[in-house]
């Protein structure tokens, strides 16, 4: 759908449903408040196409909090979409600016590869000047819901983390969902008395925005202010439909501090606080780890579906080993497709640059396609309907040595082209019936064939003799 019909079918949607409340006298604009009252609306009604499921499954797996639709009423370039275990694993890759690097264009640019390459969601983590501008261009240009950490912008606001208080929080949080943000990080979960458990870990709080908390929770000597005014945050949410993704402030910086007391503790908090967002009709999804040994991930997600009650989980990563810097798009790709069998909902991409520096363009998408492979081969595992169709299609072009088929079925065709005809770079070999790995000569492929021509000239004298032999019986 073009970005223009997208724009104009959400606006008159909206419009209606908004006409519809304020008639009843109601602010509440959340899918969850619909889906409660047994209203199919039109997002759940296109998800539902998206995902090739009726759409009465999604109504009511919104109704129960197991899947989120983030569609912010100001946002309405969105092309609708899922989150939850009854629907598609799904990718979010992060982008944004730095203190030391503000560019408009170059996070446009970053918004266009996550985009062209599969992204779900997209997060703006922008931390330096200009982030409401930033914000602004990436909100107005963006067919994906977008994500935010509303405590960086709020940060930027004032001379030390010390100085913070609930008025900027919730004033920056208000433009921000003015602006049309579709979900946002809060880190409510962590707590005062939750920060001497950190003492024995190797990474300590590796969080962004948990870090900050903490820092304001000592030098103020006050509990977390996220925590304390978490129903005032949720009535600006239900009013624009904004979507919370309740922040894992204590999740494992390295597979050391996985699964301790401080990360389990803050997930029991969380709970708490999803049931609370849910009293006010306030879709949310639970965010989680971060570094995870294999043999912890099962568990991961079994803690989060009994203490945060099925509520979608949004993990980054994980990571299952810490060895691989400049590598960690694939260790973490790997603990992903695992996470995603076992039931998370959506994965945070990682780049190559992760704990080394700012990706760039290229690095979103090197991690963008290392987590669709993961999501893709979560969905396998999990016997989506339909998730295996298009790897059998793209086998069979390969079996055929129908090259063009498989580029385009491929996860990314410029890269597959490229490789193939990179060493043989002649025309006449762009249809060849082997690749430069195996030649004509060692090609398993094609003496395979010629087993398949054999064993259907056999199963043809078979079946004549089979034919035969019924003749004969009845004559």
């Amino acid at each position: 759908m073009e970005e223009g019909e997208r724009t104009m079918l959400r606006s008159e949607w909206i419009a209606q449903r908004q006409q519809r409340q304020s008639a009843a006298g109601l602010d509440v604009m959340t899918q969850l408040h619909f889906a409660r009252r047994g209203e199919i609306t039109e997002e759940m009604e296109y998800v539902a196409k998206r995902e090739n499921v009726p759409a009465e499954v999604i109504r009511a797996e919104v109704a129960a909090g197991r899947m989120i639709i983030p569609a912010n009423v100001k946002h309405p370039e969105l092309e609708p979409m899922c989150i939850g275990v009854e629907s598609k694993c799904k990718v979010n890759a992060n982008i944004g600016n730095s203190a030391t690097t503000s560019d408009i264009d170059g996070e446009l640019e970053k918004l266009r590869v996550a985009v062209k390459y599969g992204a779900d969601t997209v997060m703006d983590l922008s931390t330096g000047g200009g982030i409401h501008e930033i914000r602004e261009s990436i909100m107005r240009n963006s067919p994906v819901p977008i994500g935010t950490v509303p405590i960086y912008q709020a940060l930027s606001k004032v001379k030390r983390i010390r100085d913070l208080t609930p008025q900027i929080i919730l004033e920056t949080i208000e433009e921000q969902a003015e602006q049309g943000v579709d979900y946002m990080t809060i880190h409510a979960g962590i707590l005062v008395q939750y920060l001497p458990m950190v003492s024995k870990r190797i990474t300590g709080i590796v969080s962004r925005g948990g870090a900050i908390l903490a820092e304001w929770m000592i030098e103020n000597h006050k509990q977390n202010l996220l925590y304390d005014h978490f129903e005032d945050i949720c009535k600006i949410f239900r009013k624009y439909d904004v979507s919370f993704s309740l922040g894992d402030s204590l999740r494992p910086g390295s597979i050391h501090d996985a699964s301790d007391d401080a990360q389990f503790a803050e997930l029991k908090t969380l709970g708490e606080l999803t049931k609370k967002a849910w009293e006010y009709e306030v879709q949310v999804m639970i965010e989680g780890p971060g570094h995870v040994p294999m043999d912890q991930i099962k568990l991961q997600v079994d803690k989060e579906v009994e203490l945060c009650h099925a509520a979608p989980f949004y993990t980054l990563g994980p990571l299952v080993t810490d060895i691989a810097p400049g590598y960690d798009h694939i260790t973490s790709a790997i603990g992903a497709a695992m996470i995603g069998w076992h039931g998370a909902s959506m994965l945070c991409y990682v780049t190559p640059k992760e704990h080394l520096g700012l990706p760039n363009a290229e690095d979103v998408k090197q991690g963008l396609i290392a987590y669709k492979i993961a999501a893709h081969a979560a969905d396998i595992a999990r016997h989506r309907p339909g998730a295996q169709d298009r790897d059998n299609e793209l086998s069979k072009a390969r079996y055929a040595f129908d090259w063009n088929r498989q580029f385009e079925l491929s996860i990314d065709p410029e890269t597959a082209r490229a490789m193939h005809d990179e060493t043989l770079p002649e025309e006449g070999y762009k249809d060849a019936k082997f690749c430069s790995m195996c030649g004509p000569k060692f090609c398993s492929m094609n003496h395979s064939a010629k087993i398949d021509e054999y064993n259907a000239q056999v199963l043809g004298m078979e079946k004549s003799a089979d034919l035969v032999q019924l003749n004969v019986s009845g004559d």
